[in-house]
């Protein structure tokens, strides 16, 4: 179930380089990552990306504005967005920087609450 709801995300979304479930202990639950996310190193970029989760997930509890719901990342070569599954996963949807950052956003927060179902949260 989740790979084919990875792999619906990717395809609806224009310049998708692939999209993960990532738990906060930087492993990859399921991923879909497309030729240009394996050369992009997605996967590792992902894991790398925990600590900022966690960081940031920490820091808005801390200064009193809540929960952790996204974060985005745009870099030289890719647009990494993070949402949110609860406290302890997130799914990253990363784009070329050409891609449908809108669209993007959209598809991970459908994605996000179908996921909140399936993790029973």
């Amino acid at each position: 179930m989740f790979k084919e709801l990875l792999q619906s995300t990717v395809e609806r979304t224009e310049g998708s380089l692939g999209a993960l479930i990532m738990g906060l202990d930087g492993i990859a639950v399921e991923k879909v990552i497309g030729e240009a996310g394996n050369e992009a190193n997605l996967d590792v970029a992902a894991a790398e990306f925990t600590s900022l989760v966690r960081s940031a997930q920490r820091s808005g509890n801390d200064i009193g504005l809540g929960n952790l719901r996204e974060i985005v990342v745009s870099l030289d070569s890719a647009v990494i967005m993070m949402r949110l599954i609860g406290r302890e996963y997130f799914v990253v949807l990363a784009l070329n920087p050409e891609g449908n950052l809108g669209r993007g956003r959209y598809e991970l927060r459908k994605a996000e609450l179908q996921l909140t179902k399936e993790f029973a949260l």
